[in-house]
């Protein structure tokens, strides 16, 4: 997608030599696509919480890292809580 509006711009420029208005379409082409074509993100949320997106690709290497690490909490947490559940379960896997 980022192919064909870069490839899209890059003609309208070109055109815009000719017509001076083609350079305000590749201006505005260029802001639709950085404002909603870039996977949805916007730059009202730059990544920083992961708030139970559980489908999206992670945008930084921190956001992976605060979801691995809530992960690990909850993770303690059941074993802290079940700890007969978290041995069975941990015999299940190593058998």
């Amino acid at each position: 997608m980022g192919t064909i509006v870069i490839s899209g711009t890059v003609v309208l420029v070109i055109l815009g030599f000719g017509n001076h208005t083609w350079w305000l379409v590749a201006v505005a082409l260029l802001f639709v696509y950085m404002q909603y074509g870039r996977g949805g993100t916007s730059a009202s949320s730059p990544g920083g919480s992961s708030g139970g997106a559980s489908g999206t690709v992670p945008g930084s290497y921190r956001a992976y890292r605060d979801r691995r690490d809530k992960q690990a909490r909850w993770d303690r947490r059941y074993r802290r809580e079940r700890p007969l559940e978290s041995r069975r379960q941990s015999r299940e896997r190593k058998g």
